[in-house]
C-alpha cells in the first residue's frame, strides 16, 4: 500500500499563499480603483472602457502567474492532469483577456478615440499576441502526441523561457497601463498625492510584487516539480514508439 506523498519543500507553501494573498488583494485593489473613482464597470455604455484594466489584471497577470505555478503546487499529481491544468488556465486567461482587448477597442469607436499609438498598447498587444503563439505552441508539444520525444526536449527550454518572459512583459504592460490612464483622467491633481492616483500606485506596486513572488517560486531549482516514478517509465516507451530507440539506448 502506498504511504502518503512527499511534503512539499521548506517554504513553498508559504511562498504559494502570499503569492495568492497578493493577487486576490490586487484584484481587489483593482475593483476598488475602478469602482470608486472611475464609476464601475457595465457594457455598452461610458464605463465599458473600465472592463479592459479588470479583465487585463485578471487574465494576463493573476491567471497567468496561477498558471505558471501549478507545477509547482501540484508536485505529486499525474503529470496529464497537471499539464491539463496549466493549459486550462493559460485559455482562460487568454479568453478574459480578449474580453478586455475588445472592451477598449470598443470603447475607442464609441468615443471617436485613435487606437495602438501608445507604447501601453504595443507592449500590450505584443504580450497578447506572443502569449496565444507561447499557448498553441505549448498545446501542440505537450498537451496533444505528435511531437517527437526530441523534439519535446528541444522546445521545453524555450517553452520555459518564454513563459516566464511574457509574464514579465504583461506585467510591465498593466503597469504603464495604470500610468497613461491617470495621466489621462487626473493628470491636473496627480502630482498632489491624491487619494486616487496613490490607490492605482499602490496596485502597480502590488502587481510588481505578485510577479517576483510568481518568479521566484517558479525559478527556484529545488522546488521544481520531480518526475514521477511512472512518469520516467512512459517517458522511456514514449521516447522508444517515437524515436526509435529502445530502453538500453541502441536502435530498434
Amino acid at each position: 500500500m502506498d504511504g502518503p506523498p512527499p511534503a512539499s519543500p521548506a517554504g513553498l507553501s508559504a511562498f504559494v499563499a502570499v503569492s495568492q494573498l497578493l493577487g486576490l488583494t490586487l484584484l481587489a485593489t483593482t475593483g476598488a480603483w475602478l469602482g470608486r473613482y472611475r464609476g464601475g464597470v457595465a457594457w455598452h455604455s461610458p464605463l465599458q472602457f473600465n472592463a479592459h484594466p479588470l479583465c487585463m489584471v485578471l487574465g494576463m497577470v493573476f491567471l497567468q502567474g496561477d498558471a505558471l505555478l501549478v507545477y509547482r503546487v501540484f508536485r505529486h499529481e499525474a503529470k496529464r492532469s497537471t499539464k491539463a491544468l496549466h493549459a486550462l488556465l493559460h485559455g482562460l486567461a487568454l479568453l478574459i483577456a480578449l474580453v478586455g482587448i475588445i472592451a477598449v477597442f470598443e470603447s475607442h469607436r464609441a468615443k471617436g478615440t485613435p487606437d495602438m499609438y501608445s507604447l501601453h498598447s504595443w507592449c500590450g498587444m505584443a504580450a497578447f499576441v506572443l502569449y496565444l503563439v507561447q499557448w498553441l505552441l505549448g498545446c501542440g508539444f505537450f498537451l496533444f502526441p505528435g511531437a517527437s520525444f526530441s523534439l519535446r526536449g528541444r522546445y521545453k527550454p524555450q517553452h520555459i523561457f518564454f513563459g516566464i518572459a511574457l509574464f514579465i512583459l504583461s506585467i510591465a504592460s498593466c503597469l504603464l497601463g495604470i500610468t497613461e490612464m491617470l495621466l489621462f483622467k487626473i493628470s491636473d491633481s496627480y502630482s498632489q498625492f491624491v487619494p486616487e492616483g496613490v490607490l492605482a500606485n499602490t496596485l502597480g506596486v502590488m502587481l510588481v510584487a505578485f510577479g517576483l513572488v510568481v518568479g521566484y517560486v517558479v525559478t527556484r531549482e529545488e522546488w521544481k516539480r520531480p518526475p514521477l516514478a511512472e512518469e520516467l517509465a512512459l517517458s522511456m516507451d514514449f521516447k522508444t514508439l517515437t524515436e526509435g530507440e529502445s530502453p538500453g539506448g541502441g536502435s530498434q
